[in-house]
């Protein structure tokens, strides 16, 4: 038997395999072939059998092993290590095990809930124990600070354009000489609205570049309702100071009551994680020597705190469907291969940071100097219809031409973030290419403001994003599935079979990182 026929065998048996014994599946009632497919794909991938697709899980594992037989069914050539489809690379964890809280203070104490009201940034050097007086020191900046030496600091953890970001928050704390930060939630930041509980509190990274060390700086997290409580006999309300900090109104600098003691225990543990990357060879003489990656990421949380009695974190829509529109392109183009070589990546780590597609890009399987541009599925959630699509970088290259060209030809619009707070352009695996100089792009389905499209849109994020009911069960616009499929299979063969590989704006900051001009052709 040969390897195609035994990839074909084994990809079926295991898509069989998607649904308990007896499930009916969603997809029986689609009616385009090949979105009822993507979605049997998305079935089994985001399924109970995989658990959630945690990186260094069994799950995990299993499913780029699944996917793996998938992409060489459909005929791509191994592009991962030593002739096969997986990539493998070592990681670092620490994790927070166990963790207890409180404000001690002889009137109304307050007991904080690990993961529910606060959650800790693992590290290596945590230390077991933390305790001190408290002040909340405003937006963080230094000028706010002069008070904290010695004591935990607490900060609004607001994403808002103008006010101190959260990366210089912890380096204003630690320059102050304070032992902690907390950083509170900003609950007027409504357009990806913080989320409780936490899954768990764990650091994964590399392990060829560790993080810092702390120095036993302690970073945390806490929710506005528990500063209301801690806020109580300040002299100050607590709701109405985040309020006044979501409106970039001045904040006040004030003690609060009681003393901050907490304690931490952790673990650590090293392990490989894995990208699935296959490759279809290009046809054209010339532009064969040129590769275009296309990505999704493959892990997902796995199993975590509970909400609502559910503890498995299936990621059906983050990222698992996406990987499953890869495969399908894949099967479409099984034979037909376009001018330029295409690579398919499945990577891993994306939630943890990035990790699977950072390591490619230092570590790529195709020469570095190839790697012509990378479209990036993610972020993707079809709720209502297909009538706009928000591009990610769009201004920053020709591949936003050729998707505004593409989507229009389909009477899709298209519009650059407008919402830059949440700065999606950094927080896929687009992102890791864009840094070494290779252009890159993403998309998000858009809404106008004020309509049932815009209410879908966020009560996805408030109910589902990051959490169990990311599932099988929740809401799809199936239609708006397909279309967008069909939009990303077109967009693929504009940039695989155009004469010249994509090319920055010159305006573009991206562009100084790296040249495309000397690539080979």
């Amino acid at each position: 038997m040969d390897w195609r026929r035994a990839a074909a065998l084994i990809a079926a048996a295991w898509a069989c395999a998607a649904l308990p014994a007896g499930a009916k599946s969603r997809a029986d009632a689609v009616s385009n072939p090949d979105t009822k497919a993507w979605w049997h794909i998305a079935e089994h991938l985001s399924s109970d059998a995989m658990e959630g697709r945690d990186i260094g899980s069994p799950g995990h594992q299993r499913a780029a092993e699944w996917v793996a037989a998938r992409f060489m069914a459909a005929g791509l050539k191994p592009a991962g290590d030593h002739g096969t489809y997986l990539q493998r690379f070592p990681v670092h964890e620490v994790k927070v095990v166990a963790s207890a809280a409180e404000v001690a203070r002889a009137r109304d104490p307050v007991r904080l809930r690990f993961l529910h009201d606060y959650s800790v940034r693992a590290a290596e050097d945590l230390p077991p124990k933390l305790e001190a007086a408290m002040v909340f020191a405003g937006y963080c900046r230094p000028e706010d600070l002069a008070r904290a030496k010695g004591k935990v600091a607490l900060c609004i953890n607001t994403r808002r354009i103008g006010l101190t970001t959260s990366a210089e928050q912890l380096k204003n704390a630690e320059a102050a000489g304070a032992l902690g930060l907390i950083q509170v939630d900003d609950p007027g930041f409504t357009i990806e609205p913080f989320r409780w509980p936490a899954a768990y509190a764990r650091t994964v990274t590399l392990a060829e570049a560790p993080p810092a060390p702390t120095h036993g700086f302690v970073s945390m997290t806490l929710s506005a309702n528990a500063f209301a409580e801690m806020a109580r006999g300040s002299g100050h309300d607590g709701a109405k100071v985040l309020a006044a900090g979501g409106r970039k109104a001045p904040l006040p600098v004030f003690a609060l009551p009681g003393r901050f003691r907490a304690s931490f225990r952790s673990t650590t543990r090293d392990y490989d994680g894995v990208n699935v990357l296959a490759e279809l060879p290009g046809s054209d003489p010339r532009l064969a020597a040129e590769t275009l990656v296309l990505s999704a990421h493959l892990d997902g949380y796995g199993y975590g705190t509970p909400v609502k009695g559910d503890k498995l974190y299936n990621g059906t829509l983050d990222d698992a469907a996406y990987v499953g529109t890869l495969i399908r392109l894949a099967e479409q183009r099984t034979g037909r291969p376009y001018r330029r070589s295409v690579v398919f990546a499945a990577f891993d780590g994306e939630e943890k940071g990035l990790l699977g597609s950072t390591w490619f890009t230092r570590h790529p399987t195709a020469p570095k100097a190839s790697l012509a541009a990378d479209i990036n599925l993610d972020q993707l959630r079809p709720l209502f219809p297909l009538r706009l699509l928000t591009v990610t970088a769009m201004k920053e290259s020709a591949l936003g031409d050729t998707v505004r060209a593409v989507a229009g030809e389909q009477g899709i619009a298209t519009q650059p973030d407008p919402e830059p707070e949440r700065s999606l352009i950094t927080r896929a695996d687009h992102y890791p290419f864009m840094k070494i100089g290779v252009p890159a792009i993403g998309f998000v389905f858009g809404f106008r403001p004020g309509t049932q499209d815009e209410r879908r849109y966020r009560e996805w994020y408030q109910v589902r994003y990051h959490r169990p009911q990311d599932d099988l069960s929740q809401p799809m616009d199936f239609k708006a599935a397909g279309d967008f499929n069909r939009f990303f299979y077109t967009l693929v063969e504009r940039v695989a079979d155009a004469a010249e590989r994509p090319a920055w704006k010159p305006a573009s900051p991206y562009a100084r990182l790296g040249s495309t001009s000397g690539a080979p052709r």
